[in-house]
């Protein structure tokens, strides 16, 4: 098939004829996002080696630059101009120049943000995933429907719309009596969450549904905890990225990788007890549009949040709000070195080195879709009587996923992730202790901070709370202004059964506050 011909003559001609092309797609593989031209082009290179190893997908949407406009144009057009010379005779003769545009016709053109006909572009997604309508996306390539493009890490069979019984047994038993046997799960809950969170970014064009933080973590290294990343990490493309100890440093970090095509992030190998306690994180789990300086420019960018956000390490703990924004898996293998566990009885030896197979990733891929299809063949069933704040609808659609299935447990570790709240179990313990001491009595903040003067014995000195007084995030007793301003931004938030009351003196001129136990 020969190549359009584009004539391209003065500024004004060129720029109408070059945008008109653009408009009836002389260019293949290019769609609009945000009002901007993208290509979609091969990405060279990127192998993985390992289940902690960034793993891409196998294409990226680039942004139309000038530059990149005259060699797309160059290789899928042929743009010429007219001119005149000389011919046998003397006479005129008309003949035919290729060119490319100069780079301000090319510019100008680009400077468009309305592309009538060109299809939206709306995500590059790395494995099949269903439709609102429940259909199941499947086919490489972009698809109209959606505005998704399969970029398929593994190339898949088609998967059968209504899979037969014995594929759905043959699913399950591979699943759960092979892929996921032999991980030291802590409870029937750790293995239930992380089927959850596997299944999670097959699901989340279904349900629409924001997407709680994912705490993978265990008791000992060498658990497993990366292979359990790198189930979906391989699947959807997973960008392993080192945790940021302030904000403002998670902040960037986050704005940048929603610029690259992949579907899971990861925070991989934690400092052993390192809490989790971030506003930055609390917002980026709970809100669908990711909206931020761009790095390097002056604007603001606003990214659809359509990843799954995970971390892991030993023994962590969360702090704030994120303890409701968290799902948590847990492993406890319960032995000093969980490497040297025999393996010549699991169901998949040396599984870290297997999941780096695309054929054993197509092989997860294929049975976990054909659990999903049974579960929407029979209506997609979803649980009523599971509750998770903004995460209620992922909560009730993977709850009823799991049930159709069987798989039990699900959520019912929520006890533990407040267990490990670092500022829960902080606080609980200062309230408690508070009113050991002086039962319901209205204090000033300065009277409760003259309370936790160390008392000097001798030469013994003696903590009158035993360790248990607040402090603040660097660790030290607060003075009184600080302390004041803790227990006002704490007043009527119960810990345990212990709250904080504030009022005011009897001469209202200071603010006092008092502790009330509830029975519960």
């Amino acid at each position: 098939m020969s190549a359009p011909r584009l004539q391209v003559g003065s500024g004004p001609e060129s720029i109408r004829v070059l945008k008109a092309a653009l408009v009836d797609g002389v260019l293949p593989d290019t769609y609009v996002s945000a009002g901007s031209l993208v290509h979609m082009e091969a990405v060279s290179g990127g192998l993985t080696t390992g289940p902690d190893d960034d793993s891409p997908l196998p294409v990226a949407a680039s942004a139309v630059t000038p530059a990149g406009l005259a060699g797309l144009l160059a290789e899928h057009a042929y743009v010429y101009r007219l001119k005149t010379r000389k011919g046998d005779g003397g006479n005129p003769e008309v003949f035919e120049e290729e060119v490319t545009p100069p780079r301000e016709i090319l510019s100008s053109v680009l400077a468009a943000k309305t592309w009538p006909n060109v299809p939206p572009l709306r995500g590059i997604i790395g494995a099949p995933v269903l439709r609102r309508d429940g259909t199941l996306l499947q086919r490489p390539g972009y698809d109209p429907a959606t505005g998704l493009y399969l970029a398929s890490k593994v190339a898949l069979p088609p998967v059968p719309d209504e899979p037969t019984a014995e594929q759905v047994r043959e699913a399950r038993t591979f699943l759960l009596g092979r892929f996921l046997r032999d991980f030291p799960w802590a409870s029937a809950a750790d293995r239930a969450n992380y089927v959850a969170l596997l299944a999670t970014p097959i699901l989340r064009h279904f349900t629409r549904s924001l997407t709680p933080f994912a705490l993978i973590d265990a008791t000992m290294p060498s658990s497993g905890k990366t292979i359990l990343t790198a189930g979906p990490g391989m699947l959807y493309g997973q960008r392993i990225m080192p945790w940021a100890y302030s904000d403002e440093e998670l902040r960037k970090s986050i704005t940048a990788v929603l610029a690259e095509q992949v579907g899971v992030v990861i925070w991989d190998n934690l400092a052993e007890g390192t809490v989790i306690d971030s506003a930055v994180l609390a917002q980026l789990v709970t809100t669908g549009v990711w909206s931020d300086r761009q790095l390097g420019a002056s604007r603001n960018v606003a990214t659809v949040n359509d990843r799954l956000w995970m971390a892991t390490g030993n023994n962590l703990q969360v702090g704030g709000d994120m303890a409701s924004r968290t799902v948590r898996v847990h492993l406890d293998p319960n032995m000093p070195r969980p490497e040297l566990r025999d393996q010549s009885g699991f169901g998949i030896p040396h599984l870290d080195q297997w999941i780096t197979d695309p054929a054993n990733q197509l092989t997860v891929l294929w049975h976990l879709l054909v659990l999903v299809l049974d579960w929407t063949r029979q209506g997609a069933p979803r649980v009523t009587g599971v509750s998770m704040r903004q995460f209620t609808p992922w909560a009730q659609a993977l709850g009823g996923f799991l049930a159709h299935h069987g798989i039990d447990g699900f959520l019912t570790n929520a006890a533990d992730v407040r267990e490990i709240d670092e500022d829960e179990t902080r606080w609980r313990a200062f309230l408690t202790t508070w009113h050991d001491r002086h039962g319901s009595r209205a204090m000033t903040a300065a009277d409760l901070r003259r309370d936790a003067e160390p008392m000097h014995l001798g030469s013994d000195i003696n903590d009158p709370w035993d360790g248990q007084f607040i402090t603040t995030h660097a660790g030290r007793l607060p003075n009184p202004l600080q302390l004041g301003r803790l227990l006002t931004g704490q007043a009527g938030r119960w810990r345990g059964q212990h709250v904080i009351r504030a009022g005011r003196n009897d001469r209202g001129d200071r603010a006092v506050f008092w502790v009330e136990h509830h029975q519960g």
